[in-house]
């Protein structure tokens, strides 16, 4: 089973995940990484679930159109969006707090 390690404001939580998992799915069933992890829509559209991928990127398949869209030069940096991943190998990531704009877990209405 994959691992997976995520980073927000300074603490580190981990856990082993199912292959092929969303965190965005987890999250909003109350599993790891809930309540940590800020998301929004779960569809691409809005960016709150953003992080930078610290160790696996490599795994990962190439970003799609949304995130294109919605994460432009940030995907330079190693951004990626949770929500469009599928998790299918050991991954490291981090959410940092500038990126996030509402409450953990909340799924406001999106544009």
């Amino acid at each position: 089973m994959p691992k997976v390690v995520f980073h927000k404001s300074g603490h580190t939580y981990e856990d082993e995940v199912k292959e092929n998992t969303n965190l965005v799915v987890r999250a909003g069933v109350r599993q790891f990484p809930y309540p940590n992890l800020v998301y929004g829509c779960g569809m691409g559209k809005c960016a709150k679930c953003a992080c930078r991928i610290d160790r696996g990127a490599e795994h990962l398949p190439a970003p799609n159109w949304k995130e294109k869209k919605q994460l432009g030069e940030r995907l330079e940096r190693g951004y990626r969006l949770v929500c469009q991943l599928w998790i299918h190998h050991d991954l490291e990531l981090t959410q940092e707090e500038a990126a996030t704009d509402g409450g953990a877990g909340a799924l406001p209405a999106c544009a």
